[in-house]
């Protein structure tokens, strides 16, 4: 099946007389008539149901259908996009690791893996996603485990070479991570281009209506943990689950196992079952929503583009852009709804251009159907200091603005009369 179809049909397939949508399961346990039978679920012997917190139908339901979108043997939902980015990492990392980061990442993760982990004892090393590979290569170390970047970086726009990445983490051994939220698996299928592992925060196109915080890991199943001889915690056995080896036992599914089986059964960041539901009726309109998004995007940067009081303009749709050739190989029908501008003036007239809109609002939320705008430096960047936020790609001016789904004719209109308060 296509993808428009997928996001249809994938995940849930009811028999005859069952629901013709899929059922929201709003319950934590599920009953058995043998001790024996309880038993062997919790051995991993045998699938089915026994507590929400490791299996719910409407979330694997929905989960199995965004392991279809992007091409994976499976996924699992996480209860945010950060709890997915966390999970996605801490599952093959622990005290005394180490992994590298693209230093454009959403400033909640750069906080996440530059500060908190830390405290775990797990170390990153951020780098310049546009970094040739003699400094791409010495960021690694012997204790290396992952490399991690966004599809498109979020609010700076950076495109990254997934490709050239995956080629090097692969040469280190160790597999790539890949946040694919902006760009979702319409727009950009990350595994195709030698990724491994597909993160995303579905609380942003993917829910696409501003309900539900949600997060989601995809495994591609393609990772060779065995061969990397680096990851003991899938190749070795499980004292905490009965001495199970998840390379043995779970094969292609291994990573994806033993997320679910140890992280997520010790740390439980799970979504409840109504937000799943929320989710995917989200899905079912993805590609609809993600052309819309894409065509405003176009014509309002184009607008940005020719406007005398807008000191510049970054959307990889742009001929000229930075990253346009990037696009033009990874996101050829388009890349997402989020542009990042800076009005002449600085903060100040940044600040007064925000003021004066009517139908674009201020909030700290991105990438759903209605038009918003935000401040990184003041919002979601806040806790980074200047240096940080150099090399996250956020200027002081920088306005992130995410395009709805509205007629691109009223947002244009908002944009003028909020910009001869500048």
């Amino acid at each position: 099946m296509r993808i428009e179809t997928k996001c249809i049909q994938s995940g849930y397939s009811p028999e005859n007389g069952e629901p013709r949508v899929l059922p929201i399961y709003q319950s934590t346990t599920w009953k058995y008539s043998s001790t024996e039978h309880m038993g062997r679920l919790f051995d991993l012997e045998e699938n089915g149901y026994f507590y929400t917190r490791l299996a719910n139908p409407t979330n694997d339901a929905v989960a199995a259908k965004i392991a279809d979108l992007e091409g994976g043997v499976g996924a699992m939902l996480t209860s945010s996009g950060q709890a997915a980015c966390f999970y996605s990492i801490f599952n093959i990392c622990e005290a005394g690791d180490h992994f590298v980061c693209s230093s454009s990442v959403y400033g909640g993760t750069f906080n996440l893996f530059g500060v908190t982990m830390k405290k775990l004892g797990i170390d990153v090393t951020f780098v310049d996603p546009d970094s040739d590979e003699e400094t791409l290569n010495a960021a690694f170390k012997e204790n290396t485990k992952a490399m991690f970047g966004e599809t498109i970086a979020n609010p700076a726009l950076v495109v990254l070479d997934i490709e050239r990445w995956a080629k090097i983490a692969h040469a280190h051994k160790v597999p790539l991570i890949i946040d694919n939220t902006f760009a979702t698996p319409v727009n950009c299928r990350p595994f195709e281009w030698g990724a491994d592992i597909v993160v995303h925060s579905t609380t942003k196109y993917m829910d696409g209506h501003a309900t539900s915080v949600g997060g989601a890991v995809v495994d591609s199943g393609n990772f060779d943990w065995v061969a990397s001889g680096r990851f003991p915690g899938l190749t070795t056995p499980d004292e905490s689950y009965h001495g199970i080896t998840y390379t043995e036992k779970f094969g292609k599914a291994a990573y994806l196992t033993k997320l679910t089986a140890q992280v997520m059964r010790d740390l439980g960041s799970i979504p409840s079952p109504h937000n799943s539901f929320l989710l995917n009726i989200g899905l079912e309109t993805l590609p609809l929503r993600m052309e819309r998004h894409c065509s405003n995007a176009q014509k309002i940067a184009e607008y940005l583009n020719g406007n005398d009081k807008i000191e510049w303009v970054k959307y990889c749709g742009l001929p000229g852009d930075k990253y346009y050739d990037l696009a033009q190989k990874y996101l050829p029908d388009g890349s997402c709804g989020v542009i990042s501008f800076g009005v002449k003036g600085g903060r100040a007239a940044a600040v007064r251009f925000m003021d004066s809109l009517k139908l674009a609002a201020i909030v700290t939320h991105v990438a759903d159907a209605r038009t918003s705008v935000l401040h990184p430096a003041s919002h979601t960047h806040r806790q980074l200091n200047d240096e940080e936020l150099a090399a996250a790609g956020v200027t002081p001016d920088l306005i992130r603005l995410s395009v709805g789904i509205e007629n691109v004719d009223d947002i244009i209109e908002d944009i003028e009369q909020a910009l001869e308060n500048v």
